[in-house]
């Protein structure tokens, strides 16, 4: 036979013999062919993940993610939050397709993260106060009370603004996407003020307190010069291998949107909030004055804590462990020394010259990097696990640095973007040194940059549970951190283990003033002196952390939720498998699998435990 009338025959047999054995494989089976399990949550893992990018931007720049860098989320709309609701609930039903035995174990505990979180928010958009979609972390953020002095929007983006944060500007086109997402940030403030005279028409105003504490803020942005402008800063240290016509065309389009946009619609806002906001504000401090404001509370305490414990509940657990921390203390001051009670030792601890020794900002930054060097000698001993991305301290900027807290910003997870440590030092002369090892230890290593850069490294991960997420995980995790001290050779100086003392007794004090707050009708200034008797820090610092918990209900008991639980699990593992402890096995345990609500984190250690016995 010829050769090639042979191939010929041969190839359209094939071709008749693979339609055949389709033609009977799907008479057997009349379904279409679908994906297997794997396939299809994995599937389902990116769909959400997608989804979370997309309704928070910013969290996606911080990521890594470019093409979210133009565009930022007015997460108060109507429109945004129908979108949320709708989608929340679709990727439910998904949710409940699946089942245990056709997935792993990791993917179904992914699964089980993905349904809570899920639930959880769905739930805070359809039935409480509450809207689901902070800009930052997405945790909740009021509707109608959309800017707070703290942990808010304006000063997010002000933030990015600097040019020296998750923004990158480091292309034409990065200097092209900031404008745009500038554009969309103009609307956000126009929103907010049609949101806030909704806001007072329904009587759900901001305390009077805060809303005064935010009106210096916004001045700055309409006070100021362009070339002095915080928004100008890009320009200002614009990359020299530019053309020399886009850098004059860059420096015209911020010096128009500075002045054409961002500062009328900083005006509009200040103006809005001097005139008729802040002469309408409320007196009270709490969620229970808002009408629903009770059951706000109470999810607020549910999404936070990922636990159903009341506000009674946590606020006697707090009570419990504000005096049990205050045994430790007099522990500590009987070790010092000091003849005084524990309220004088407190005094004489925020006033101490020898806790004050800094005399420039650097001096105070080179104490940490110092810390960090000391840790460092023993980390291999406790952990096994090490990120990826760099790490720094860094000051915080000037425009903030009066109201923040101390804080982590992590790097992107492709390493290029190292993670920050943030310390405010608005007077460096005032400035008390004596928890800065339980604060480096809480923010950064091996806390919030350790736990938190592992977590969006971890390639075994679904990508949606790479961001930081769950609160009471992230915070739990890092007041964890704080007790590991001595066995990373800290805590030598016994100011600095009172220091950790004192902030785990500013965790624990936050458990009894945030309820309080919020849920006993305490005052302001009750829950400011509260706190003036139980710890050491300076009354200026005990009063922006009130104002805090003012403007985050719930969000601040967290921290203590998730240690006590951590602790908890770590007590549970020692006493059950003795010998056979492994300290980085349990903390690989803790790490490996993202943020977790905490009924989950308990299941995954104790089966891991059972497995080890």
């Amino acid at each position: 036979m010829n050769p090639h009338r042979y191939l010929f025959i041969m190839r359209h047999l094939f071709i008749f013999l693979s339609g055949l054995l389709f033609f009977t494989a799907c008479q057997k089976k009349s379904e279409p062919l679908q994906p297997s399990p794997n396939q299809a949550i994995d599937s389902l893992f990116m769909a959400f993940y997608e989804f979370k990018k997309g309704i928070n931007p910013i969290e996606a720049t911080k990521a890594g993610y470019k093409e979210y860098n133009d565009t930022i989320a007015n997460y108060i709309s109507d429109d945004y939050q129908e979108y949320l609701i709708k989608n929340y609930g679709s990727f439910l039903d998904e949710i409940s397709q699946f089942d245990s035995i056709a997935t792993t174990p990791e993917q179904w505990l992914s699964l089980k993260v993905m349904q809570w979180d899920c639930a959880i928010k769905k739930e805070g958009l359809t039935n409480a106060l509450v809207t689901m979609a902070s800009p930052i972390y997405d945790l909740p953020s009021f509707e109608l009370m959309p800017l707070f002095q703290i942990q808010s929007l304006h000063l997010y983006v002000a933030q990015m603004a600097g040019g020296t944060s998750v923004q990158p500007f480091k292309t034409v086109n990065d200097y092209e996407n900031w404008l745009k997402r500038l554009a969309d940030y103009e609307v956000f403030l126009d929103t907010c003020i049609f949101k806030m005279k909704e806001g007072l028409a329904k009587q759900v105003v901001m305390p009077k307190a805060l809303a005064e504490k935010m009106l210096p803020q916004l001045q700055g942005f309409i006070s100021t010069p362009v070339e002095s402008h915080l928004f100008y800063t890009p320009i200002k240290n614009i990359p020299e291998s530019f053309a020399f016509d886009d850098r004059k065309r860059l420096d015209r389009e911020y010096r128009a949107m500075i002045l054409d946009k961002l500062v009328p619609a900083y005006k509009r806002l200040n103006d809005f909030i001097e005139t008729e906001y802040l002469p309408n504000c409320r007196t009270t401090s709490g969620l229970g004055s808002l009408p629903n404001g009770k059951a706000t509370y109470d999810y607020l305490l549910r999404l936070h804590t990922t636990t159903n414990l009341t506000a009674d509940e946590i606020h006697e657990l707090g009570k419990r462990e504000v005096e049990r921390i205050l045994g430790e203390m007099e522990k500590a001051k009987s070790e010092i020394g000091f003849d005084g009670d524990i309220r004088a030792f407190f005094d004489h601890v925020r006033s101490s010259e020898a806790q004050m020794p800094f005399t420039k900002p650097e001096e105070v930054i080179a104490n940490f990097n110092a810390i960090g060097d000391r840790i460092n000698l023993r980390l291999g001993q406790v952990f096994d696990l090490k990120p990826k991305v760099g790490f720094e301290v860094r000051r915080t900027e000037s425009f903030r640095e009066a109201s923040a807290s101390a804080e982590y910003v992590p790097g992107s997870k492709d390493a290029v973007r190292s993670g920050i440590f943030y310390v405010p030092i608005p007077d460096v002369l005032s400035y008390n040194k004596f928890s800065d090892e339980a604060l480096f230890l809480h923010e950064a290593i091996p806390g919030h940059h350790y736990q938190l850069s592992l977590q969006q490294e971890n390639d075994q991960l679904p990508e949606f549970l790479h961001p930081e997420s769950m609160g009471v995980f992230v915070e739990g995790w890092a007041l964890y951190a704080e007790s590991l001290g001595k066995e990373l050779g800290l805590y030598a100086d016994p100011y600095q283990y009172f220091g950790m003392l004192s902030m785990e007794m500013h965790r624990a004090i936050r458990l009894v003033v945030d309820t309080g707050i919020h849920a006993k009708g305490w005052t302001r200034e009750q829950a400011i002196q509260y706190s003036l008797d139980h710890e050491a820090e300076s009354e200026d610092g005990i009063i922006a952390e009130i104002e805090r918990y003012m403007a985050t209900p719930g969000q601040a008991v967290s921290y203590k939720i998730g240690q006590l639980k951590i602790r908890e699990l770590r007590n549970r593992a020692e006493s059950s498998l003795g010998q056979a402890f492994d300290i980085k096995a349990f903390h690989n345990q803790i790490l490996n699998s993202g943020s977790l609500p905490l009924v989950l984190l308990e299941k995954k250690i104790d089966s891991w435990i059972a497995a080890q016995l």
